[in-house]
């Protein structure tokens, strides 16, 4: 009997992450719907996606812990048998510079942002392998960011890690072929939070040689191309409007505060 394909996406509990697994399930993948706490709005999206196409399951795990974030492969295979992708999602997004950079800070970003998906891609990987899957059958697909080609010193140690995962992607495409793709997907500013005001934030998101930057349907059909073109690895995708072509001096969540 067959099975549709079948995508773990991290951090799929609420906002991009949930949209992405909409989009995917939407498209007829089943998914794995992972968070760490969001364990009700985790299932909730689960039972959305289970609607478009269904089997849709929801796993936690801890992705700051190597332990937990190791064992969430076989969290997934347990539930659904089989794995065809994953979406690296999951991030730590938190505030630091070259003042108040600190080892914690660091450690604390490369575990999730870098650590957990070069380890779910090794899993992967494995599990690809083992069950003698086909050649391109497999992806992996890394959330990355449009300031990694528009530097600036905020958020160091986020950068730091978000500038290792795009090289793993690189390098892992290159180690996991033929039976797995790693493809980035570079979003530029997308979706508010906090750090900005709403009218800050509509202001921002204008800022791009197409005015406007991406919109969390861009996003998604991004990633849903990246899971279903067969002939794409080790590229990034920059969906930003263009934002990675403009110089700017802050961050997107610096620039609407009184001293940026």
């Amino acid at each position: 009997m067959s099975h549709p394909p079948t995508v773990l996406v991290t951090g799929a509990a609420k906002r991009l992450g949930r949209a992405i697994a909409l989009g995917l399930a939407q498209a007829g993948w089943r998914v794995a719907v992972h968070c760490h706490r969001s364990a009700q709005a985790a299932q909730q999206t689960a039972d959305a996606c289970h609607q478009l196409t269904p089997g849709a399951v929801a796993l936690c795990a801890d992705l700051a812990d190597a332990t937990s974030a190791g064992q969430l492969i076989t969290q997934a295979l347990t539930k659904l048998g089989h794995l065809d992708a994953v979406v690296n999602n999951a991030s730590v997004f938190e505030h630091d510079d070259a003042t108040s950079f600190s080892p914690s800070s660091l450690a604390t970003h490369m575990q999730v942002n870098l650590t957990a998906p070069v380890m779910l891609a090794q899993a992967l990987s494995q599990h690809l392998r083992s069950r003698g899957a086909a050649p391109a059958s497999g992806v992996v697909v890394n959330l990355l960011d449009q300031k990694l080609w528009n530097p600036n010193p905020d958020f160091l140690s986020y950068t730091l890690s978000k500038a290792a995962l795009q090289q793993a992607t690189t390098l892992l495409a290159q180690a996991l072929a033929p039976q797995t793709r790693v493809v980035g997907v570079a979003p530029g500013l997308t979706l508010n939070s906090h750090l900005l005001s709403q009218a800050d934030f509509e202001a921002l998101h204008t800022l791009s040689p197409l005015g406007k930057s991406s919109t969390v349907e861009d996003v998604v059909s991004a990633v849903v191309f990246a899971c279903s073109n067969r002939s794409v690895t080790g590229a990034t995708l920059l969906v930003d409007g263009g934002q990675h072509l403009m110089p700017f001096q802050r961050d997107f969540s610096m620039m609407g505060s009184p001293d940026a």
